[in-house]
């Protein structure tokens, strides 16, 4: 069976087995169909199977419509599992099909039972992961919906089917509705079900009271506080993300009738306008510095909307604004008593976070002990100090998953300089790589010498989620980077980081680490409280991404691709962040907040007002990858907007995580490493390149494949990176993409750059580049209407090498912009061009 091999295939694959492995311990057959059946396979076929088992009854119950009254006196009283043969039967599904029509027809629930059939295809849909579905309020609510109508249906219909094979309501139904009408009487048993059904609305949909309180036609003064109670509680939960609104069951008997708007202001009094033109659902709107309208009454018929007219009686009954009466402090105890603490997390509905199955579990006894291994690079490392004259009083050591840290304590008077000096002489009589010593070691009076193991271990990226330490952190932003030396999990806080610079070689691990911090915010944030803005100049690192578009990402509104590849996107989405800063910390100063995570408590505690323009805010995490290609293609241009974001957008919850394989100074300028006090260095090919990272050597004695130095402050920690493999990644981003998510992306502030990029009617050639003929020239030569050509030719920025394209537009020289592809050149020689510039002077 697949899972006895899922449990061995690492054992499988040892090379050299030792005498410690004749003692693994076996695994037992109960944790073996323990596995089995929470295997997701298991889980599919089941849910397949269920699927078919569903639409099998349904067609045997609607096959039942036309052939039961046929069928009916050869399959009654005859269980499922009958034994033998029955000749003609009709039933489309055959003789299973007709006996299992009649018993859930006739003997059980009638037509209700078809509510039975969808909880079970639901079921099925939830085992297949095909769509989430929330098993147990679903199964109450069908449940009591089939029990009521089974009741309802026989009842009010069941003397109208006495004379056919077909029982409506189902045995259930006529016992049910008889003993209510011999306990109850008709007129009883009429009020019975109508009850009934009015508490099932009511429970299922908060809007059922005032859908009921206007289809009596009760007095305003009746409904009107309730109503706007209610209107108020879903202002309060929805205002954050706009175009959220719940709808429930009542949705689809709401009829199109103009709308009415009531403007809410700060004023004592609230006044009434009337603005049938504006039909458009409630939305909250971003625009700065400028009184806002929402529509907060959405009426089933014009009549009954409380218009603004002359009639002093109505104006009355709308109450004054509860601020102005009393203080705020008092309004916002109230706002709290009557609606409770804000949940951002209530939308999207029903989330689910990803599940450790989707992630590969590799076996635990891969973490043994190598003591031959041990014993033998001790005695290599004494024998190798003892031939310069090193001796020493004691060694220990401390095994990694990849890395071993032998501790040497000398004897008193060997100075440590002497041991650093050998660090070639150790790597050469141990015959390995990436030997490190570390001397002194920081808080410690010993000595110490890290040395790769022959057999690394990998760290998967379950064991480390899946640990005590990550499930109960507390931490804003976690990133669980992999273990330390000491196999304890290694996690950090990018909320106090608080932006992050990760360096390394080609295929040395930094996508994978990128991966892995993305991996373990995605386990542990919720879409409502974290967003990313993914920049991938590569286009191929981050697409897999794109499908958890609408739960985890941010974007410009006009932009089509949920990761920004293309540098001129790259620019306007870094500085359409800067300005989001800047909003971020305007709200920050009118609520009184210093931070982000302060302002929020404020929010979810009902004492800041969506009206006057607050809202919650989230989290936003920037990942830029290939960092190096940017800097050398925009310049400043890209290194300005990160220097401030680096600089202020802390206390406004907007990190960073930048990661580049050159880790030269001309692209991790001072600027950058000034703002970037932690930093993540995978192995570099030079001493050079390790201290343009960490200050200091240490990057380039890694071994690769995932050894990485965590470097804050002072401190400096050695990690092996969780290993997390692209199908694992893809199956996470599959599962958070089909749930329910946000109508779209998180929209960023618009930013529309020195000079719109079709601004062919807006563009003055007399005001033309000094660069402009020599531009045409060199376009119309090469036949390749390219902003990046102009910019390498001529050695100027991309904004400036854009401005030029766009006056070559609409010169007539070249054609519009058709994405990634270069522009079409309309002048196909030299003369036709000089004949066009005489044209223009």
């Amino acid at each position: 069976m697949y899972f006895c091999a899922f449990q061995n295939q690492f054992y499988m694959a040892k090379s050299k087995p030792s005498a410690a492995n004749n003692n693994e311990p076996r695994v037992s057959t109960l944790t073996r169909w323990k596995l089995f059946f929470q295997s997701s396979t298991t889980h599919f076929v089941i849910g397949l199977f269920l699927l078919g088992f569903t639409l099998y009854s349904g067609i045997s119950m609607i096959s039942f419509f036309f052939t039961g009254a046929a069928d009916q006196s050869k399959v009654d009283g005859l269980s499922f599992f009958h034994y033998g043969t029955i000749a003609g039967i009709q039933n489309w599904t055959g003789m299973r099909g007709a006996i299992l029509s009649n018993i859930l027809m006739n003997e059980l629930f009638g037509i209700s039972t078809f509510f039975l059939l969808i909880f079970f295809f639901f079921v099925a849909l939830r085992l297949m992961k095909a769509r989430y579905v929330r098993l147990l309020r679903n199964f109450i609510i069908y449940a009591i919906l089939m029990i009521w109508s089974s009741a309802a249906l026989s009842f009010f219909f069941g003397r109208f089917f006495r004379d056919t094979a077909l029982y409506i309501g189902g045995k259930h139904g006529f016992l049910t509705s008889q003993l209510l009408k011999d306990n109850f009487g008709i007129p009883g048993t009429v009020l019975i079900i109508f009850l009934v059904f009015a508490i099932i609305m009511i429970t299922i949909n908060t809007e059922t009271v005032p859908f009921m309180r206007r289809l009596f036609k009760l007095s305003p003064k009746v409904g009107l506080k309730d109503e706007q109670d209610s209107k108020k509680e879903s202002y309060y939960n929805e205002a954050t993300f706009p175009g959220q609104k719940k709808k429930g069951p009542f949705s689809f008997l709401r009829r199109k009738k103009k709308e009415k708007i009531i403007p809410i202001e700060t004023h004592p009094e609230i006044l009434i306008e009337d603005n049938t033109q504006d039909d458009k659902p409630f939305i909250l709107e971003r625009e700065e510095d400028s009184e806002k309208e929402f529509e907060i009454i959405n009426s089933l018929e014009e009549e009954e909307v409380f218009a603004a007219n002359n009639n002093e009686e109505e104006r009355d009954l709308i109450p004054k604004n509860p601020i102005a009466d009393g203080s705020e402090e008092e309004e916002h105890k109230r706002l709290l008593d009557e609606l409770g603490v804000y949940d951002p997390t209530l939308e999207p509905s029903h989330y689910e976070f990803p599940t450790l199955d989707l992630l590969v579990k590799y076996d635990s006894s891969d973490t043994q002990v190598n003591y031959e291994e041990q014993t033998e690079n001790k005695n290599k490392i004494i024998k190798t100090l003892e031939n310069y004259g090193i001796k020493i009083k004691s060694i220990k050591a401390t095994v990694g998953p990849t890395i071993t840290l032998y501790e040497i304590v000398p004897e008193e008077g060997v100075r440590v300089s002497k041991i650093r000096n050998l660090e070639d002489d150790i790597a050469l009589s141990l015959a390995a790589i990436g030997i490190r010593i570390i001397a002194p070691m920081p808080g410690k009076g010993t000595i110490g010498i890290e040395v790769p193991n022959k057999e690394p271990k990998i760290v998967s990226m379950y064991s480390i989620l899946a640990s005590r330490k990550y499930q109960e952190s507390n931490f804003e932003l976690p990133i669980a980077l992999g273990k330390t030396i000491t196999n304890e999990v290694f996690m950090v806080d990018l909320a106090k980081m608080p932006h992050l610079l990760v360096a390394g070689a080609t295929g040395q691990g930094k996508s994978v680490g990128l991966n892995a911090a993305i991996t373990s915010l995605l386990y542990k944030k919720h879409p409502a409280v974290l967003k990313f803005v993914l920049i991938d100049p590569k286009m191929v690192e981050f697409s897999i991404y794109s499908v958890i578009e609408k739960h985890f990402l941010a974007k410009l509104p006009d932009e089509e691709h949920p990761i920004i590849t293309d540098f001129t996107r790259v620019i306007y989405t870094l500085n359409s962040l800067t300005k989001e800063m800047d909003d971020r910390y305007t709200l920050l100063q009118k609520a009184g907040a210093r931070n982000v995570k302060e302002y929020n408590d404020k929010f979810v505690n009902r004492r800041l007002n969506p009206l006057k323009g607050h809202k919650f805010m989230p989290y936003i995490v920037v990942i830029i990858d290939e960092f190096g290609d940017l800097i050398m293609t925009a310049g400043k241009e890209i290194e300005l907007p990160i220097a401030r974001i680096a600089q202020k957008a802390r206390a406004v919850g907007i990190h960073m995580i930048i990661a580049t394989q050159r880790p030269t100074t001309n692209i991790i300028t001072g600027t950058i490493k000034a703002n970037f006090p932690a930093r993540v260095a995978f192995r570099v090919t030079s001493m050079i390149d390790s201290r343009t990272i960490l200050d200091g050597p240490g990057a380039n004695q890694l071994i690769g494949r995932g050894d990485l130095l965590f470097f804050q402050g002072s401190d400096t920690t050695r990690v092996q990176c969780a290993f997390v493999d692209t199908p694992e990644v893809d199956k996470i981003s599959k599962f958070i993409g089909n749930q329910k998510g946000f109508p779209t992306a998180f929209e960023l502030p618009e930013y529309s750059g020195e000079q719109g990029t079709d601004a062919s009617g807006t563009i003055d050639l007399s005001d033309r580049d000094p660069l402009f003929e020599e531009a045409a020239r060199l376009i119309v030569i090469q036949q390749q209407g390219s902003t990046s050509l102009i910019q390498r030719k001529f050695s100027i920025g991309y904004n400036r090498a854009g401005r030029l394209m766009d006056q070559l537009e609409v010169a007539g020289i070249v054609g519009p912009t058709q994405g990634s592809k270069p522009r079409d050149v309309y002048v196909v020689d030299e003369y036709q061009l000089e004949q066009k510039l005489n044209s223009l002077k």
